[in-house]
């Protein structure tokens, strides 16, 4: 039975995940009492206690935590963004590459992915490795979010709100979003993308947005060849919890709701291309808290433990 500790899991990720790990048999979660929470001996006593442990906490802290580990068997999840470029560890994104799956299950270090990068990481890494976009095009990335994905504070602000809250409010407008650095590295971009992420008066779900000029592209490229590169970079990649759609597919507004998927830890693409206008559109559905934070957590737990 492999022992879990969440050090962070008062918040809404860490939450997330403990209720999803304490109804596994296979797994011993190791619990601080709520008064050591900020005891730095306490939380190093758990984390070298932990086969994995579970970092849900600000960048500060996460460093913190990881430098409190002084065995050399604990492995570790770090769900803040203070891992995500580092090359001694591990992007844990299991679809968006055919080796992927396998580095994560050997890793000892691994950053939880962020949750608005993943759906574009998907599209461009596959794009660019087929040789259908070029690694230099200046991409624009659009995307909503649930106010869950902005912590506490958010929540707690929209709920406050109500009715009254924005119904879209854009943000991050400074062009330095703490996701773009990951979407760079690990969607293989040579330059950062223009990224104009926003928050939706709802709790949770999310949809990524990359459009696309196809007639500013090197090669002439259709959007049956975008379908069908992504298809075939899927169907290498074994238990996804990616899926596509149809090219051009939606039966109704709800394919296209960012709530689509909530409650699940799957993604959702869609491939819109308009050959007359040589146009396309790349889209990402997936839950904020499932695939985007606590299911990406807990699927990459489950490689590191040889569970998938």
């Amino acid at each position: 039975m492999a022992r879990i500790f969440i050090d962070g899991e008062a918040g809404t990720t860490g939450l997330q995940i403990r209720q999803r790990l304490e109804k596994r048999s296979d797994l011993e979660l190791l619990v601080i009492g709520e008064s050591e929470r900020k005891d730095r001996a306490a939380r190093a006593e758990m984390l070298n206690m932990a086969d994995v442990a579970i970092l849900c906490l600000p960048d500060g802290a996460a460093r913190e935590s990881v430098s409190l580990i002084r065995n050399g068997t604990t492995r570790v999840i770090d769900a803040s963004t203070a891992f995500r470029v580092a090359e001694d560890w591990v992007y844990g994104f299991a679809e968006m590459d055919e080796v992927q799956a396998d580095r994560i299950r050997g890793a000892v270090r691994v950053a939880n992915p962020g949750c608005y990068p993943q759906g574009p990481i998907l599209f461009l890494r596959t794009l660019i490795r087929a040789g259908l976009l070029p690694a230099d095009y200046p991409f624009s990335i659009n995307a909503i979010s649930g106010y869950s994905g902005g912590g506490r504070r958010m929540i707690e602000d929209f709920a406050a709100k109500g009715d009254s809250a924005s119904p879209y409010f854009p943000y991050g407008l400074d062009f330095h979003h703490k996701h773009v650095p990951e979407m760079v590295v690990n969607g293989t971009l040579e330059q950062a993308p223009l990224f104009q992420p926003a928050v939706g008066n709802y709790a949770q779900g999310m949809m990524t947005l990359v459009p696309l000029h196809l007639d500013h592209l090197e090669k002439k490229v259709s959007g049956a060849d975008i379908h069908g590169a992504m298809g075939e970079h899927l169907a290498r990649i074994a238990n996804s919890h990616v899926e596509l759609a149809g090219l051009n597919e939606m039966a109704g507004p709800e394919d296209l709701n960012p709530q689509a998927l909530n409650g699940t830890d799957r993604m959702r693409l869609h491939v819109f291309a308009d050959e007359e206008r040589r146009q396309a559109l790349l889209v990402a559905i997936y839950d904020n808290l499932g695939k985007g934070s606590s299911g990406a957590a807990v699927q990459n737990l489950d490689l590191m433990l040889g569970r998938t």
